[in-house]
């Protein structure tokens, strides 16, 4: 399985946003993670189209628009032709969820549905189809810096038996995200429990080496393979069982 490293830039120095941008990618990041905030659905005001604009140009990878905004669909467009390349909104944030996952597409970006801790996985299921990845939040949307809430890693291995079927029925691929408190002390955890992407803020920009944090992030991703093609083998199983009526 391959992993994800996504700083987020709420805990960049936004007066060098840039140069931050440019450095955490020479640092080893595979993705830029882009949170927008409307004061609305969330409690904090953040950055908008004009930004995701302006540091398109520092970088390659790709930019990973995850809207805590309501309404969500007028943005859609604004981020896509602001050069976003994955775009994730909250569910509860959009009158209908099937349209603005087709919007998404529409677009030519990757399509996301977000979780917050209380928000059950059911969402996905009648739309699955047009789902290209998940992103479970581990802490309430708003604020970074905030610490992981535990009862995630059992949603987390929920979303990822949900995308292990639709993998072994249609041979599509969909990502599991994760976002809030990610560290180097708990990523190997995350990831066992199901997630392939990670999104780290304070841990990554909070640190005086990037490139050193992101390594250490991944030597703790090291093992965690095997452990993830277990248990995908082990639901699996189960799932045959259950089929079978043993």
């Amino acid at each position: 399985m391959d992993f994800r490293i996504a700083p987020s830039i709420l805990s960049a120095d936004f007066a060098r946003l840039g140069e931050e941008v440019r450095a955490v990618a020479a640092a080893g990041a595979d993705w830029i993670h882009f949170d927008v905030m409307d004061n609305h659905y969330v409690p904090n005001l953040t950055i908008g189209p004009l930004v995701c604009e302006a540091i398109r140009p520092h970088t390659q990878a790709p930019i990973d628009v995850h809207l805590m905004v309501e309404p969500v669909d007028a943005l859609v467009p604004m981020f896509a032709k602001a050069g976003a390349n994955l775009i994730s909104f909250h569910p509860e944030a959009s009158r209908h969820v099937d349209r603005t996952l087709a919007l998404i597409r529409d677009q030519g970006c990757k399509a996301g549905l977000v979780f917050n801790p209380a928000t059950p996985l059911g969402w996905m299921d009648h739309v699955i189809d047009k789902v290209d990845f998940v992103l479970l939040m581990s802490v309430n949307p708003g604020f970074g810096g905030q610490a992981f809430i535990p009862q995630a890693l059992v949603k987390l291995a929920q979303a990822r038996a949900r995308v292990n079927r639709v993998a072994a029925e249609t041979g599509r691929q969909i990502l599991v995200e994760v976002d809030g408190g990610v560290k180097i002390d708990n990523i190997a955890a995350i990831a066992r429990a199901g997630a392939d992407t990670f999104v780290a803020g304070s841990a990554i920009f909070g640190a005086k080496d990037y490139a050193a944090t992101i390594k250490a992030m991944r030597k703790e991703l090291a093992g965690a393979p095997q452990a993830i093609e277990q248990a995908a083998r082990d639901q699996a199983a189960d799932t045959d069982r259950l089929y079978r009526g043993a």
